[in-house]
């Protein structure tokens, strides 16, 4: 049973580190900056230049509120890395199908018995955003923050 355990925890340490981001580039890259000085806007503030269109996915999980956070998170990092000091969240949802994941017990040797088994159902959340320098003294847009 150990064996079992220690076999799971392995898969769910392999699968979180599945979480990714990519870019494609629009404009120039800036100095990076720290992630805390990026701001999320709906739309962008005049004046905003663009520089890359960022998509970022959370490691596998089970669809919570974290993984979307976590999704944000990353795209300001990549947005930070770029120099970016804003990005325009263009969306985020679940990516592709979900992947399955199952936690069972069985017997062996000469004890007999049944296995049971749990299916739980992992998905992936993904950001899509766009890496924005915002001048200083720059008005938001209404509806932004």
């Amino acid at each position: 049973m150990a064996l079992r355990l220690v076999a799971f925890l392995a898969l769910a340490i392999a699968l979180g580190g599945c979480a990714s981001t990519s870019r494609v580039m629009l404009g120039q890259a800036r100095p990076a900056i720290d992630p805390a000085q990026v701001q999320v806007y709906n739309t962008p503030p005049a004046g905003a230049i663009e520089i890359a269109q960022i998509e970022a996915s959370s490691a596998v999980g089970f669809g919570t509120q974290g993984q979307t956070d976590a999704a944000v998170a990353r795209l300001k990092r990549e947005a930070a890395a770029l120099g970016a000091n804003g990005v325009v969240l263009m969306g985020v949802g679940s990516s592709g199908s979900p992947v399955g994941m199952s936690v069972g017990a069985g017997s062996y040797g000469r004890h007999s018995g049944g296995s049971v088994g749990v299916g739980i159902p992992t998905t992936q959340k993904r950001a899509a955003g766009m890496a924005i320098w915002v001048p200083p003294g720059a008005q938001p847009a209404p509806g932004n923050p």
